[in-house]
Order: C-alpha cells, then structure tokens, then sequence
C-alpha cells in the first residue's frame, strides 16, 4: 500500500519525536500526529502538592439561611469539581443572594467558586466584597487538577433528592458555556488537550506497589451521568494508531484549566470591574455579624467543615506530584490509574486509585514522597526503549 506523503511524514514524525510506532496502520483513518515524550524522572520532580476535595453525599450545599441580622447564601462542598461547575453554581448562589433586591453582598472565600461568584453577583450589578484568609495562590482550588470534571466525587448517588441530577446538568452546562469565552486567551486560562487512556501493556511488568490509605471507608457509589453535547466524542485506536506500548488504548479530546493564570485573570477581572478583597478570618459564623453587608455568600470549600461545623463535609485526599515543566507536550495520559497532565506550571502526575475511594476521610495534608515515586515509575515505562 503505498503512503500518502503526508501520512509518511507523519510516521517519521513519530521516529524523530522518540516514541516509534508498533507497527504500521493498516487505514487511512486516522494515525496520532507526533508526540514529544514526556520526561518521568524523580530528578525532575519540583514540588508535591496535597489537597483535600470537600465531598458531601447530597451534594454541593446552595440553601439560605439566617444567622442572626444576616441572610447567609452557602456555596460550597463540590468534591473535585469545583472549577467545573464554578459559574453554574454561581449562578444559582448569585439568584438567591440578589432576592430582595440587596445590591451590597459580601463574599467569603477567594478560591474558584468565591471568585465565580463574586464576579457573577458584580456583573449582575452588586457592590462586592471579598474576605479571605488566604487568596486564590495559597487556597485549596489553586492545588487542583485542573482538568474537567464535572462529576468528580460530586455526590452519592444513592443520597441525592430527586432534583439533583437535573440542578447537576443545568451547572455543568452553563459553566462549561463560560469557559469556552476563555479560549484562545492569552495565557491559556482554558484550553483542549488529547488524552490518552492506556491499557494492557505489551511487557509484563507487574503494578507499582503504592502506599496504603484508610481502609474502613463506607462503600459510596459516586453520582455521575452523560452531558450530551458537551466535549468531542473519542474513540479508540488501532496497535498502528498510536506509538504507546500497551494493546488497549482510547483517544479523548478534554478541556483544562491553567489553574494559576485562571486564577490570576478572575482576580484581575474583579478588581477591575469594582470588587474589593480584603484579608479576614472567621471561626465562628458569629463573627459574621461584624461584616456591613446584610448578605453574605459562604464559599469556603473544605473550610466551611469547621467553620459551620459541617461534619457532612468529608475530606478526600489527593496528591499532585509536579514535575518540572515540557512545553513541547500538549497531551496528556491516564494509565494504570495515574494521570499525568501538562500544563504551563509543570506536568502534572497524579495517582487517583483503584477507585474514587482512594483518599477518602484522609485529612492528611503532608506530601508523601512514596506516593510520588510510585506514581513516576508507573508511568516511567511507557517512554523506555524497548529491550533487546
């Protein structure tokens, strides 16, 4: 069959880049353009980051309620999917606050869904304010993934109301429309990565042992459902398709977020269109009561466990081991149930388990050096040279 001239230099794209095809595709269809290999060295590594997702079995908490001379808007408790769905809940925090015609509202929290909200209520023409301990850099969501995921230990799905799948959708539908205005940005706030989802290795290299999380952790079925329309369909790839080293693997195209340059343009964009932050501390929602504003939205994510002394706000742990940036790689892959993600701060390689259990009632914070080892070496593999 003779080869197109496109289509050989792609193949020989493939050779220059350092990852080889196992064998020639035998279809016009469709073959992976060239691949910068990814770099999997412990000597690379630049920093560990944990971060604790704040799940809760209903799901995110949106009611009102009065303390004191205060109505008081809650906003928080999205698991892994606090980017994701930032401005559809948003949107749903912002129409309760604004009820009743009050334009001056206070914010609390200054990560993605204090920030979402701030700027949504400012666009809907309130006087906003605010108040954190920490800004966006140094709070939980800057330690995020960064990759869309909507469903992300959302919810359980045998706690949910009969209206929650729907109030999901609508959320996940209108932030996904938002993100898209960010596009093509400079910076890249937002953009579109392959991914690759690897399966049965050609060589028989046994799993990487990883370290021990709880174990006495209650068996959760975590909520999840399709969005039609949303995010391009993959598909899987023939052995010629693509120069992994596995037999099984499946091509997807997925949006992800640049955490840091996000968070630096929706802070820019508050400050800029009339907001204020100022730095404060709360302990108690009785220190709310110092605030001026007569309404109050509470967006402190995992801090709203001891701030409200919210015990259905449960702790589940992740870990983010970060090596030291590529440019040159514009994919990312999950294999072996590590993820491994570029993005303009590092690459990005994290171990999420055999299941969304891994890390669940675990409130340890302190990077695991093992873990990240374990993570690094999974992978490592798949950009070695063959053996004689």
């Amino acid at each position: 069959m003779r080869l197109a001239p496109d289509r050989r230099t792609l193949l020989l794209g493939l050779g220059a880049a350092g990852i080889a095809p196992r064998a020639l595709a035998r279809t016009e269809r469709f073959v992976v353009p060239p691949l910068a290999p990814l770099r999997l060295d412990m000597g690379r590594l630049t920093k560990i980051t944990v971060c604790l997702r704040p799940f809760r079995a209903a799901g995110p908490r949106l009611d009102v309620e009065r303390v004191g001379r205060k109505r008081v808007v809650h906003n928080y408790g999205h698991g892994g999917s606090g980017w994701s769905l930032a401005w559809g809940s948003a949107e749903i925090a912002a129409a309760r606050a604004l009820e009743g015609g009050v334009k001056n509202i206070a914010v609390i929290g200054c990560g993605a869904i204090g920030l979402t909200t701030a700027l949504t209520l400012l666009r809907a023409g309130a006087r906003v304010t605010i108040y954190a301990s920490d800004r966006t850099p140094y709070t939980r969501s800057a330690r995020a993934t960064g990759t869309w995921s909507p469903d992300s230990r959302i919810a359980d799905h045998d706690r949910i109301d009969a209206a929650f799948p729907a109030l999901w959708d609508r959320m996940a539908r209108t932030s996904y429309a938002a993100w898209q205005t960010l596009l093509g940005r400079p910076g890249e706030p937002v953009s579109w990565s392959d991914r690759y989802g690897l399966a049965d290795p050609i060589a028989d290299s046994p799993p990487i042992a990883f370290p021990r999380r709880p174990t006495d952790v209650p068996e959760i079925r975590f909520f999840g459902a399709a969005l039609p329309g949303l995010s391009p369909r993959g598909h899987e790839l023939a052995p010629g398709e693509h120069p992994f080293p596995v037999t099984r693997a499946r091509l997807n195209t997925s949006m992800q977020f640049n955490v840091a340059e996000l968070a630096h343009l929706l802070t820019t964009d508050f400050l800029l269109e009339g907001g204020k932050i100022e730095t404060m501390t709360f302990n108690t929602p009785g220190e709310l009561q110092r605030l001026k504003q007569p309404v109050i939205v509470n967006c402190t994510g995992y801090g709203a466990r001891a701030l409200w002394k919210d015990e259905t706000v449960v702790p589940v742990r992740g870990q983010i081991n970060w090596l030291a940036p590529q440019p040159e790689v514009h994919y990312g892959l999950y294999y072996r149930h590590v993820n491994v993600l570029p993005r303009p701060d590092g690459i990005v390689v994290q171990y999420g388990g055999e299941s969304d259990m891994w890390g669940y009632g675990s409130e340890d914070e302190a990077p695991d050096l093992a873990e990240a080892q374990a993570a690094i070496r999974t992978v490592a593999p798949l950009f070695e040279a063959p053996k004689p």
